[in-house]
């Protein structure tokens, strides 16, 4: 398994765009417009590999997207792993990687919005609730923190 940053427009990237979309929206009935996805080109796109190096296959991935009036802070979104390789702790090992990277831009903090289910995963990565459950994309979720 291989971890990196990958940018914006590159292969690596429309792959885990493509696992995006299929573990995150489609199940919602949802799209990604252009605009949204225009929106990304400043964030930070983490993924993880299995494969050899000339072919490899995503199979998890993350954003973390600057947040403009707090420079020490990212924020995570769009988490997932293929259905194929969850149950073998590579969230928690993408988690990892996604803080240590997010320790090399500066950040002292990173936050995300957790859905209903994902909750207890990111407590036992020392992640935090904030405020009121809310819904976003048509589901609940809470605001999670976590000081790095």
């Amino acid at each position: 398994m291989r971890f990196l940053s990958v940018p914006h427009g590159s292969p690596l990237y429309h792959s885990a765009l493509k696992l995006r979309d299929e573990t995150l929206r489609k199940p919602l009935g949802l799209t990604y417009s252009d605009e949204q996805l225009a929106a990304e080109v400043n964030d930070h796109h983490l993924v993880a590999l299995t494969g050899p190096e000339d072919d490899p296959t995503v199979v998890a991935g993350l954003i973390l997207s600057p947040v403009a009036d707090q420079p020490h802070q990212l924020h995570l979104r769009q988490m997932t792993v293929a259905d194929s390789h969850r149950g073998h702790g590579l969230g928690r090992n993408l988690m990892n990687f996604a803080e240590n990277f997010a320790r090399e831009q500066n950040a002292t903090e990173i936050k995300l919005h957790a859905r209903d289910q994902a909750i207890p995963f990111y407590e036992k990565l020392g992640y935090h609730p904030v405020g009121p459950p809310f819904i976003e994309v048509t589901i609940p979720h809470q605001e999670m923190r976590k000081s790095l």
